[in-house]
């Protein structure tokens, strides 16, 4: 294979186009999900440990994103857990279940509250933890993940599950094992994609939910941009409904 940005490009263009059509049906049953948690007075919490963040800050507090949406992250613990700065140094912390329980327990849940959780291998601590945790709850519950990639991969929760054997909807966001997709001659690969695909997947179920929304006649609390004028200031009337319960400090 030619690693090049074009070579790449083919790649993401042909992978956008199967994910972003493949799975329409999952794509709407969690609009379904999520939908029918904002229309209860619902906060959708996002969760991601690495990359995955990313996909966290897609669905949490973006331009064009829904309102009632808040971001658990791992400096929470820092935060607003009182935990030194030191902890966040452990690039082992998202293995850890143990973090996911204090998470939960910082976070401003609500039984009305849905989730949303992002993992590329969805099998470490972390990640399983906070979806037991949700579901043990009550919660529903959407995974974006790599189905290949964690299918091919040992669960590392003491549980033996994973995050796409605990969700109510699981979306593929179609990454390789591995995830990036070109490979070296002398091994490995570059050119990583389920950032892209996640992302997709992400906007695809926020869309599906405002349309589900303005169908019942509903006015869908979207999120403008702060760099236009009067952006921020309509935005904070519309945070105030949901006041102390939607977090996004970064």
């Amino acid at each position: 294979m030619t690693i090049s940005a074009t070579a790449y490009t083919k790649i993401i263009s042909d992978l956008v186009q199967r994910v972003g059509s493949g799975q329409l049906d999952g794509v709407a049953r969690a609009a379904d999900l999520l939908t029918a948690a904002v229309r209860a007075g619902g906060v959708i919490h996002a969760f991601g440990c690495g990359h995955s963040e990313a996909v966290a800050k897609e669905i949490a507090g973006r331009a064009g994103g829904l309102v009632p949406t808040s971001r658990i992250e791992l400096r929470d613990v820092v935060l607003y857990g009182g935990e030194p700065a030191s902890v966040l140094a452990d690039p082992r912390l998202e293995l850890d279940p143990a973090i996911a329980r204090r998470l939960f327990e910082l976070a401003p849940v609500r039984p009305e509250d849905a989730f949303v959780l992002a993992s590329n291998s969805g099998v470490n601590g972390a990640i399983v933890e906070m979806a037991l945790l949700v579901k043990q709850r009550g919660h529903p519950l959407v995974a974006i993940t790599s189905r290949e990639h964690s299918g091919r991969v040992e669960p590392r929760h003491a549980s033996g599950r994973k995050l796409g054997d605990i969700a109510d909807v699981v979306l593929d966001n179609g990454a390789p094992y591995g995830d990036a997709a070109m490979p070296l001659p002398a091994g490995g690969a570059v050119g990583a994609v389920s950032s892209i695909t996640a992302a997709l997947l992400a906007q695809q179920v926020v869309i599906e939910v405002v349309a589900r929304l303005l169908a019942a006649g509903d006015d869908p609390p979207v999120y403008e941009s702060v760099n236009i004028p009067g952006g921020r200031e309509r935005n904070a009337a519309r945070e105030a409904r949901y006041a102390g319960r939607i977090r996004r400090l970064s």
